[in-house]
């Protein structure tokens, strides 16, 4: 309706009218919300795809945003670092969002492009090189597979093993897996010979299909692209040999690391300093568009914006040619501000201004004056909305309200049309005064055009739109997916349940009795070795030195010492399972205190907070609600990253249990963390007559008695304090809720205290790495878990860089952090030179102000540091781990480590999280020194955090860090002996039946107590999945088999991934379910001597052999006494397994009907 308005005015009309002939027109007098609204007008009027340059990343995402939800496609194409140093990984995001926008323009899928000027000005991809490296695979093309990676590899993309990220793709057999930067879920391309049979999307977490595709686009993965290695390293070497006296060899000392890189047939990460050789003709985004609507948003603004990134640049590049890693030839990579201008003078192009300033280097055609105000957003209270409207409607204006969801829309409808206003919901309602139109979607803010007589008013966003909410969905459904497992390799540990600690040599194929199987080649004490089919994989798992792997003792085979130790743990578990149940059980029996529904006031609250909440975010809060609402004690564990909002779930929490007239106490781990929350919450509070208060080492003496005398009596509604709560003369007058936050750096000891003193209390526990005992029982449905992935609307991702410690590098990334006027973290983690690093890093950075903080100071040296650093008085933190429980510094967006390789993953991921807590882009640099060699798990540390570098992973990072480093110190000292001894996985089996016999629930009969030997072919060939990490993950995947689904599903899963699977893997899976259906009644072996098979048995009942004669004609011999067993003859051509699968089949029928049938063989 606005639209059809606006167009009506001479205003717009002049703007329509400027676009038909090249050079700049300016606009003044529209707020960023109402020239919005203009720009999508435009667009729809005039068809063109529509560019509008931004000072900055985060004007651009507002837009993008804004267009989005007003019906156009929009993107934002963001700035990039350019690599111009050696780094051994980097997290490529920004340039695979940049390749995607590129992407989408090729295949004219957008309508807008939303550029900060930074990113239009650096060179990309030219337009002509980017058609000719996109390549359109339908089904029942013929293109060789061959030909395919060829050209996946000169597209710039990775082989992998398997598909995990952008830019990869995989090869097993027939089946090719691609991740394009511009797809949304990657793509799995199936062959029959050299015609592509299938193209299908796939899941990244499960690895499985998910829908068929019709066509798809394989664009480029890198801008600065030469084809393969040798390609690359002759186009280097001939531009080597085109220069001449200095400036060749000027090119040779900047080339020389690469060329050997590439002579050993490795592609280097950091190519872009090559763009001038490889595209004569350098482009930009411009290049890419055809006739674009082009607007200078806040032309002022880009000026500056602009003026900052040159001069940032020009520093970067001068330190680059000192050095000889870069030289003139080398350096074609940026326009300026000039070629800025030029081009709005030849495209057809509108500078916009909030206000009337000079734009000198602009010729302009026209000046357009249209004056509009910025309207604030409303929060879904229609008392104030009413106001606003009835106002306007005063006015004569017509106003259009952007009221979120569908169902928002058409709540708020009914109650304006109840409170007598014109209202519609139709798209196409003809404008008049005093109508209001109610569409669905979210704007960034509103705007009146009082020459148009027309208003659009925004609600607040809260959660996301369709498009997330089901992309969250679907991830949610793939969070059971968890159970990937580890790579083990030859010479890691591992426990056979049998046998005990071994060490793997790898997979063998032998051959015995004419049949072909894979068996795990096991060493034990001594030079035993033990060949445990794989078929018994489940027997095995993987054992995590607890400390130093080469201390790990392997046990004997055939001692009775293993079972010594198995018989204690057993034991130890039972009594820990005992002391668990028994605290839940008093938790579940307490009573707890059943909290009211939300009033208003919880609801006035919640719309007070000044960010927008994610869909994760809602959730949780929705669940602990209901938690509080039950009348037993809630007991609820909420992971979510570092940073993605758990504390204002949690005061929502608080916040309610005041409502409800209860106490709330808040447990942090350190002074600074409780003295955080104290103001986080004093700030959230105010409007409200709750009364907070702190007990730590901050208060004196008289204040905290003032405070227990209060919270005794009853005035003091919250509390926040560090394990100073759980002293003795703490007495709450009535506590409803305690609340734990950062739950991983509490010993068990502590929680269980808390739980204890706590009993009938809601209790619920904060944590970012979910420490893993913990992990399990939330998995083990003792206590409840939510989860919010979701990172807030205004994050990005860290981009995160692994590399050699180099000054060089480190200065200029420390430099570039204070020149936006940021500050940066500097982790050294050692003590007793920390000093002497401070002054390291003082002379690294002349000028900046360098700080110290390290875990022996007391807090009293403390505080005055985090207070400076808050204040913006420290430039440089040199400090230790001490930060990862770290306050919030929204300033410090640049991280640097030294020796990455020595903390553990979670730790570093946890560290991470205290950078880019802001809408800015931060940096994480871990770096390593590359003359002492990287030990075994370092090595697998760091790659790990280059993978991870996407948000959401601290719950895979907590399951992975399991693999790597086993579930330590979390269980108290007595369980983590007995955890040692007998390896996590083992552990936490014995421990979860152990739980279930003390719960008097029957103990799942394990088909591990099964053993089938049979003459099969039970192997997984190489030609079927060739590399062994994948083969090691389908033989766990198939012995983990439990019912007849599973098979079915692993058959499934296996035919998706690598294609029809050989007879010998199918006979893998029916051996694997055999043993199910052979547990259940209770055969604990099956052999086969010649044409015999051997069952033996647990017990072994008259009727059941009887059954069994009846059933097949006298072929069955059996023998009772202390180790009954039953033989059945095969006969000539019967297939064994056919035959033990019958056999068990009658078995089972006998079992459970012979309950009904004894009297007939009586």
């Amino acid at each position: 309706m606005y639209e059809a308005l606006l167009k009506a005015t001479q205003e717009y009309q002049k703007i329509a009218a400027s676009f038909a002939k090249p050079g700049p027109a300016a606009l003044f007098g529209l707020p960023p919300a109402g020239r919005v609204l203009l720009y999508a007008a435009l667009q729809k009027d005039l068809g063109r795809i529509l560019c509008i340059v931004t000072p900055g990343e985060a004007e651009a995402t507002h837009f993008a945003d804004d267009l989005k939800a007003l019906g156009l496609s929009a993107a934002v194409f963001p700035p990039r670092d350019f690599m111009l140093r050696p780094v051994e990984g980097a997290g490529r995001e920004y340039e695979y969002r940049r390749l995607s926008v590129l992407g989408a323009l090729a295949g004219g899928r957008l309508q807008a492009v939303c550029v900060p000027a930074e990113a239009l000005l650096q060179y990309t991809v030219p337009r002509e090189e980017f058609r000719q490296n996109t390549l359109t695979l339908k089904p029942g093309m013929v293109y060789s597979r061959e030909d395919l990676v060829a050209r996946l590899f000169a597209a710039g993309y990775v082989r992998r093993s398997q598909v995990d990220g952008p830019g990869q793709f995989s090869v097993r057999g027939d089946i090719v897996d691609i991740y394009a930067p511009d797809m949304h879920r990657p793509a799995r391309v199936e062959y029959w010979d050299d015609e592509i049979d299938s193209l299908s999307s796939f899941d990244l977490l499960t690895q499985r299909r998910d829908e068929t595709l019709e066509k798809i686009y394989l664009s480029p993965a890198r801008e600065v692209l030469f084809g393969d290695t040798t390609e690359t390293a002759e186009a280097l070497r001939a531009a080597v040999k085109k220069a001449r006296g200095k400036h060749r060899a000027a090119l040779e000392k900047a080339m020389e690391a690469d060329l050997s890189q590439l002579d050993s047939g490795l592609m280097p990460e950091a190519m872009d300093k090559y763009y001038g050789l490889r595209y004569p003709a350098p482009a930009t985004l411009l290049d890419h568009l055809d006739a674009p609507l082009f607007i200078l948003d806040e032309v002022g603004g880009i000026r500056d914006a602009q003026k900052a990134t040159e001069f940032r640049r020009g520093e970067e590049l001068t330190g680059l040619l000192e050095e000889g890693l870069l030289c003139p030839g080398l350096d074609v990579l940026y326009q300026t501000m000039d070629d800025l201008a030029l081009a709005a003078q030849t495209q057809s192009s509108l500078l916009c201004e909030n206000f009337l300033r000079g734009m000198n280097e602009f010729k302009l055609k026209d000046l357009i004056n249209a004056d509009g105000f910025a309207a604030p957003n409303w929060n879904g209270d229609l008392a104030s909305l009413r106001e606003d409207l009835d106002s306007l409607i005063a006015q004569g204006f017509a106003v259009t309200l952007f009221s979120g969801t569908p169902k928002g829309a058409a709540a708020l409808t009914r109650d304006l049309a109840d409170k007598g206003y014109a209202v519609s919901m139709s798209r196409d309602v003809v404008p008049a005064k005093g109508v209001v139109q109610v569409l669905p979607g979210h704007l960034n803010g509103g705007c009146t055009f009082p020459f148009a007589h027309a208003a659009v008013l925004s609600s607040r966003r809260h959660g996301l739109d369709e498009e997330a909410a089901a992309e969250a969905k679907k991830r949610r459904k793939s969070k059971n997916a968890l159970s990937s497992l580890s790579d083990i390799k030859p010479g890691d540990y591992v426990v056979h349940q049998s046998h005990g600690i071994g060490m793997y040599a790898g997979i063998q194929r032998l051959e015995m009795q004419g049949t072909i199987k894979d068996y795990l080649k096991v060493q034990y004490a001594g030079s035993s070795v033990l060949y445990v089919p794989v078929t018994q994989l489940d027997l095995l798992s993987r054992y995590t030195a607890p400390g130093d792997e080469d201390k790990v003792k392997l046990s004997k085979l055939g001692g009775g010492e293993w079972q010594r130790t198995r018989a204690k743990v057993k034991k130890a578990t039972e009594e820990m399972a005992q002391e668990l149940i028994e605290l839940y059980a008093r938790r579940r029996k307490a009573k707890g205190f059943a909290f009211p529904q939300d009033a208003d006031w919880q609801r006035d609250f919640e719309t007070r907070f000044d960010y927008d909440e994610t869909d994760d975010q809602l959730n949780a809060t929705a669940e602990i609600k209901r938690d509080m609402e039950k009348d037993f004690p809630m007991d609820r564990l909420l992971c979510g990253d570092v940073g993605v909002g758990k504390t204002e779930v949690a005061l929502r929490a608080a916040f309610k249990c005041v409502m409800g007239g209860k106490q709330c106490a808040i447990l942090a781990p350190t002074t600074l963390l409780a003295w955080q929350h104290y103001n986080t919450i004093l700030s959230r509070m105010e409007a409200f007559p709750v009364r907070v208060e702190m007990l730590s080492r901050f208060r004196t003496a008289k204040q905290q008695k003032e405070t227990l005398k209060g919270l005794q009596s009853g005035v003091v509604d919250i509390v926040v304090g560090t394990h100073r709560l759980l002293s003795k003369d703490v007495k709450f007058h009535d506590l409803g809720l305690v609340i734990i936050d950062e739950e991983q750096r509490f010993g068990v000891k502590h929680k269980e205290k808390l739980k204890e003193s706590f009993i009938g209390v809601d209790m619920l526990t904060l944590s970012a790495t979910p420490i893993p005992r913990t992990l399990n029982m939330a998995m083990s449905g003792i206590r409840d878990l939510s989860t919010i992935e979701q990172p807030p609307i205004e994050r990005q991702p860290v981009e995160t860089f692994v590399l050699e410690y180099n000054d060089v590098i480190l200065a200029e990334a420390m430099k570039k952090e204070l020149a936006r006027g940021g500050q940066v973290y500097y982790l050294h983690n050692r003590v007793d030179n920390i000093e002497a690093c401070a002054a390291h890093v003082s002379q690294m950075v002349p000028g900046a102000r360098v700080g110290i903080a390290h875990g022996k100071m007391t807090e009293e040296e403390l505080n005055p540091v985090w207070q400076h650093l808050l204040n913006g008085e420290i430039d440089i933190l040199v400090c230790t781990t001490l930060i990862e429980t770290g306050i919030d510094v929204r300033n410090c967006n640049t991280l640097i480590i030294e020796d990455a390789d020595r903390m553990g993953l979670a730790q570093l991921y946890q560290i991470r999280g205290r950078v880019g807590r802001s809408g800015r882009k931060a940096y994480a640099y871990f770096t390593f020194r590359r003359d002492k060699s990287l030990s075994d798990i370092a090595q697998k540390r760091l790659s790990a955090i280059r993978e991870f570098t996407a948000f959401g992973s601290g719950f895979r990072i907590a399951m992975r860090d399991l693999q790597i480093r086993g579930a330590g110190s979390l269980l108290g000292h007595s369980q983590h002996g007995h955890m040692e001894a007998v390896g996590y996985d083992l552990y936490v089996k014995m421990l979860n039946e152990a739980v279930a016999r003390a719960k008097g629930e029957p103990v799942q009969l394990d088909k591990s107590d099964c053993l089938v030997d049979l003459r099969v072919n039970a192997y997984i060939p190489e030609t079927y999945i060739a590399d062994s990490a994948g083969r090691i993950e389908a033989y766990k995947r198939i012995a983990a088999i439990q019912t007849p689904e599973d098979a079915a599903d692993v058959l499934d899963e296996l035919i998706d991934r690598y294609g029809d699977p050989p007879p010998s893997v199918s006979d893998l899976v029916s051996v694997s379910l055999v043993r199910v259906q052979a547990t259940a009644v209770s055969v604990t072996e099956v052999t086969q001597k010649k044409d015999t098979l051997v069952l033996q048995l647990k017990t072994l009942e008259l009727s059941m052999i009887r059954g069994l004669l009846v059933a097949f004609n006298g072929r069955v011999t059996s023998g009772t006494g202390s180790s009954p067993y039953l033989s059945v003859v095969l006969q000539p051509d019967e297939k064994p397994l056919e035959l033990l699968q019958s056999i068990l089949k009658v078995m089972g029928e006998i079992l459970n009907g012979g309950e009904n049938r004894p009297k007939e063989i009586q």
